[in-house]
């Protein structure tokens, strides 16, 4: 697999990344989570499972790994991971997020998962330990799931302290977007600047897929404001992959059988199409849909088919909506 710039960061990174929101926890919202992880959730079967899907994207040819500290254990399963394989900090790049904590202690159903706070002390104490488990390999620390309502980016004592990682430990600060404002929260980002009037973000990880393109055109500006463009949710949580029932993606259907290739691969294969994107997420939790989400490397893009897939698009709102209803399993 290629490698390539994040942005303007000096980021290597690889147009297929590994994300680690399903591999780090026993509940999350992918459709059919629970058969992925084959219902076993003891710690230590989890790892396994872990290491041995992310062995698989190292086959792959995959290098950049996102993880998060809300996503359950995922940085201590990379981390023994990275550890295990010997892996050469110079030779992959890391990312995880701040700003929401994992409360579910281990289980499939709780009052809530995770609960976001855009704070000073969390993010100093959330810092510490993405660090501690991470170390070297950690290379971009983002927000986790920015919006304007939280007020993180107006929060001065926040913003300093991510000045701070920035000049003084080499992190690289990205944000990632979630909700239907993504465009509003992304231009105001963009604003946010250092005491040199420098920008303070470098990256950028948002949702764009066929049902919700709406990030598209502010996506694009921020490339040519030098960010590095991470795309999250390519398949919707499942929603555009094989296992999906929504009777409404049946032209993504079609254009898959016409091509031989899976509906997630061609859903993957939409967002790598855009000129303005560096990495596209993988959230695969077993060895066989990554493979068939590496094999959107090598479809076919045309703007024929930009065209007929472009009647998925949801209004924002609805996607959202229905996001919001999926069932952690």
């Amino acid at each position: 697999m290629k490698q390539q710039k994040l942005g303007k960061t000096g980021l290597t990174v690889t147009p297929l990344g590994l994300g680690l929101a399903a591999l780090g926890r026993p509940g999350y919202i992918n459709l059919g989570h629970a058969g992925d992880l084959a219902h076993n959730y003891d710690v230590a079967a989890m790892e396994a499972h872990a290491h041995t899907v992310l062995d698989a994207a190292w086959a792959a040819g995959i290098r950049y790994f996102d993880a998060a500290r809300s996503y359950g254990r995922a940085e201590q399963f990379l981390s023994t991971w990275l550890d295990s394989r010997r892996i050469n900090p110079a030779d992959v790049t890391v990312a995880s997020k701040w700003g929401y904590t994992y409360t579910a202690d281990w289980q499939i159903t709780a009052d809530a998962h995770e609960v976001k706070e855009h704070t000073l002390p969390v993010l100093r104490r959330q810092t510490a330990e993405s660090t501690a488990l991470l170390g070297n390999y950690l290379k971009l620390y983002q927000i986790h799931s920015a919006t304007l309502d939280s007020g993180v980016l107006e929060n001065k004592e926040v913003i300093a302290e991510l000045s701070r990682l920035k000049t003084t430990q080499g992190l690289k600060i990205g944000l990632s977007l979630s909700g239907a404002a993504q465009a509003e929260t992304l231009r105001r980002a963009l604003g946010v600047r250092l005491f040199d009037g420098a920008p303070l973000f470098d990256a950028v990880q948002a949702t764009w897929n066929l049902l919700e393109p709406s990030a598209g055109p502010i996506l694009a500006e921020a490339k040519v404001e030098g960010l590095g463009i991470v795309v999250k949710e390519a398949v919707a949580n499942g929603r555009l992959t094989p296992r999906s029932q929504e009777t409404h993606i049946a032209p993504l259907r079609a254009a898959a059988a016409d091509l031989g290739v899976t509906v997630d691969a061609l859903a993957l294969a939409a967002v790598l199409a855009q000129p303005w994107v560096d990495v596209v997420l993988s959230g695969a939790a077993r060895v066989e849909h990554l493979q068939a989400n590496a094999a959107a490397l090598a479809v076919p893009w045309s703007d024929t088919l930009a065209e007929v897939l472009s009647v998925l698009a949801e209004p924002p709102a609805v996607y959202w909506q229905t996001r919001s209803g999926l069932a952690w399993n």
